[in-house]
């Protein structure tokens, strides 16, 4: 097993991850690190922590990449995201809903391996606005 290289980086760019209630974008990331480093480091240490099973990405509505954080039953095996995903059209917020597991049913000879489910509309603080 390769061993886990924690640096200054993947520390900074896991507690921010960790400690925001919305997926946050390379860009976001980038913004909040100011000048800790660079976004090709950035990059690298998004695929690690993916890869550790720490975070994992969604693809908004945009096409654009978020991450956040995993749940506890994440490894770097396998991935545990079936859950839904909302895309907020006012703030472009994206945000794990857990709670919320879609049921599939395949064709025969279909195998899923991963999911990405976008429920796109508005989130209530855009709401209450």
């Amino acid at each position: 097993m390769k061993q886990v290289r924690n640096t200054h980086a993947k520390t900074e760019i896991l507690n921010l991850i960790n400690d925001s209630d919305i997926a946050l974008t390379h860009s976001d990331i980038q913004k909040k690190l100011g000048d800790l480093c660079n976004r090709v480091t950035i990059y690298r240490v998004l695929e690690r922590l993916e890869n550790e099973g720490a975070i994992h990405k969604i693809v908004n509505i945009d096409g654009v990449v978020n991450f956040a954080k995993c749940s506890g039953k994440c490894s770097h095996e396998q991935h545990f995201h079936n859950h839904v995903h909302f895309n907020c059209k006012e703030c472009h917020s994206v945000t794990c809903i857990e709670n919320a597991i879609p049921e599939i049913s395949l064709p025969e000879h279909f195998i899923a391996q991963e999911y990405n489910f976008i429920i796109s509309g508005i989130c209530p603080k855009c709401a209450d606005a």
